[in-house]
């Protein structure tokens, strides 16, 4: 398939978004039972502000994928049977609850609502931090599963790209945690650090096993069953047409193997071995640059991953063209 540069944007923006806003929650969740120290209120509501600034900028990169952007809130009307429309739906309600999350604990107004029997006092930002991660969670499922549900491309077609897409977001929104709080809650640098360490790990076995998965992977499609006819041996001498079509150009990446290949090698670099590497040497010798450079070059990395998951899947039209583009 042919990379759209804006679709991935949107889904590694709102990826580590949404994972920055889990590791704030699970700190404060922590904290909640004394397992951690109880930070300042303006520590989870400047986390949550930077974390709603990059799903903003998802939101505002998906427009240029529209043909009429005046016309997307229709694409919220299919919820029942479409994942793309229930992205849709979800997205803006996880920005609105995340704004209140973050709202609450810079305005002070985080009184207690539930009072447990152990006498533990659960507040507003708990409550409202408990549906973002429901909402978050929920938006991971919806985007993995647009490309997840395609039968007939089978290179998505398979649980684990729903859980690549809850791991990579996830590991770049625990990788950018460990760099806020290196700057404004040096003493949570470890906790998020080490939760980014363990999710890069999860998110690089999760990643190897699709491409493992997709390497081994026998095309449904043929020349013969592309054009009906049985016959053992077809060879294609002429595109049908002069140029370029709209088939060639919209289902086909247009890239050489060897570009393939050096894009997986790139990717696997940048999103897992040198972050990893880079947070292991942050937290042994506290820097903020070396954690900024950790951060930028998985998202970096997962730029490329973004790029290589749609290249990777091969349309089957792709079979009756011969990928002439």
């Amino acid at each position: 398939m042919k990379p759209a540069f804006s679709v991935i944007f949107l889904t590694t923006l709102i990826g580590a978004g949404q994972g920055l806003f889990l590791a704030l929650f699970t700190q404060q969740s922590y904290a909640l039972f004394d397992l951690l120290p109880h930070q300042d209120a303006r520590f989870y509501g400047w986390g949550a502000l930077l974390a709603l600034l990059f799903t903003m900028a998802g939101l505002v990169a998906s427009f240029f994928h529209l043909g009429r952007p005046e016309r997307s809130w229709r694409s919220a009307a299919q919820w029942r049977t479409s994942w793309l429309s229930r992205e849709v739906i979800v997205l803006p309600a996880f920005m609105g609850m995340l704004f209140l999350y973050g709202a609450s604990h810079l305005s002070g107004l985080d009184p207690v609502l539930v009072k447990l029997p152990s006498g533990l006092g659960i507040n507003a930002t708990v409550i409202l931090g408990g549906i973002a991660t429901i909402l978050s969670f929920a938006l991971f499922v919806s985007t993995g599963m647009i490309y997840a549900c395609l039968r007939f491309l089978q290179e998505w077609n398979s649980p684990l790209t729903v859980i690549n897409f809850i791991l990579l977001g996830g590991a770049s929104g625990f990788t950018l945690a460990t760099l806020y709080a290196a700057i404004v809650a040096p003493t949570q640098t470890g906790f998020f650090g080490g939760w980014a360490i363990i999710i890069t790990l999860l998110g690089l076995l999760g990643r190897g096993s699709s491409l493992w998965r997709n390497a081994r992977l026998r095309p449904k499609s043929t020349m013969q069953t592309a054009i009906g006819i049985k016959h053992p041996r077809i060879v294609q001498t002429a595109q049908g047409a002069m140029g370029g079509s709209f088939n060639t150009r919209e289902f086909f990446h247009g890239k050489s193997e060897s570009f393939l290949s050096r894009m997986k090698v790139g990717f696997l670099l940048l999103a897992f071995t040198l972050p990893l590497l880079l947070l292991i040497a942050g937290l042994s010798q506290p820097g903020v640059w070396i954690l900024g450079m950790a951060f930028i070059l998985q998202y970096t990395g997962l730029l490329a991953e973004r790029w290589f998951f749609f290249a990777e899947a091969n349309h089957p039209q792709n079979y009756y063209y011969q990928k002439i583009s």
